[in-house]
């Protein structure tokens, strides 16, 4: 019963703060402007150089153009929902610890990680990119006759979700290393750029970035996978999936968990 009066009370106060985001967006609609501004204009170009490749070329490692566009879309979904509600986790891995400031997490009465992370809910990036994700997938798809099964649209959301989840591991997993380092911001931007990769088929690298992208830091897991399954009905990476997504939470929240019992104020 305990156990489900503190879900109740997290959902309400998600929901409440999830109502001061909203506000803060409309608050400064430039800002959310040029977020978005910034991020069409990015994936414009990532779109307009799969568009130079495949006028040279039918197919690339087997993919076709609509393919790869779906490919691209789909990783913006998982990426989105991340974006949404755990971006605050930079603001640990820049100066939190840095300048002493993570300290307030740790009085106030809920989860520390609650704390952090509810000070910035709705990221105007994440809805950016769920939004561009969606249309891309649609429209490839479309493109692509593609008809799925009544499981693959039962399943389509979950691989949404674990992929956003996995996301979020990775980016808690090098922010938590600040609480040693005092700052993990350069960590934290070089998983972010290999994440990158996770948007094109993985049989375009090389074996070792393979296993990388696959095993060491899974976002072939976020996009690849999925796609693969839902596009060809291949299941021989999705089926990981759950296990790898919990183990990369797991993996996240103990270093974090162990994070907070060494933290101290820096005093600068």
């Amino acid at each position: 019963m305990s156990a489900l009066r503190a879900v109740s009370r997290y959902a309400r106060l998600s929901w409440f703060l999830g109502g001061v985001g909203l506000h803060r967006l409309t608050a400064y609609r430039l800002d959310f402007v040029l977020g978005a501004g910034a991020f069409l204009v990015r994936v414009g170009v990532q779109t307009a150089v799969v568009g130079l490749v495949f006028r040279q070329v039918p197919v690339v490692a087997g993919w076709s153009y609509h393919e790869v566009v779906f490919l691209l879309g789909f990783s913006l979904l998982p990426r989105g929902l991340d974006h949404l509600f755990t971006d605050q986790l930079w603001e640990l891995g820049r100066k939190l610890v840095q300048r002493g400031e993570f300290f307030r997490h740790l009085v106030r009465p809920v989860s520390p990680l609650f704390s952090l992370l509810s000070e910035r809910f709705f990221h105007p990036d994440g809805f950016g990119e769920l939004v561009v994700g969606a249309v891309l997938v649609t429209w490839s798809g479309r493109e692509l006759d593609l008809d799925l099964s009544a499981t693959q649209w039962a399943l389509a959301p979950l691989l949404v979700l674990c992929g956003a989840l996995i996301h979020t591991a990775v980016k808690l997993l090098f922010a938590s290393l600040s609480f040693w380092t005092v700052t993990s911001l350069p960590a934290m931007y070089a998983a972010s750029q290999v994440s990158e990769f996770s948007a094109y088929p993985l049989d375009l690298y090389h074996p070792t970035l393979r296993a990388l992208l696959t095993w060491v830091l899974p976002f072939a897991f976020t996009s690849y996978a999925p796609c693969a399954y839902l596009l060809y009905g291949d299941t021989g990476l999705v089926v990981w999936l759950p296990l790898v997504t919990a183990a990369a939470l797991g993996l996240a929240l103990a270093v974090w968990r162990r994070g907070i019992t060494t933290y101290e104020m820096t005093g600068s």
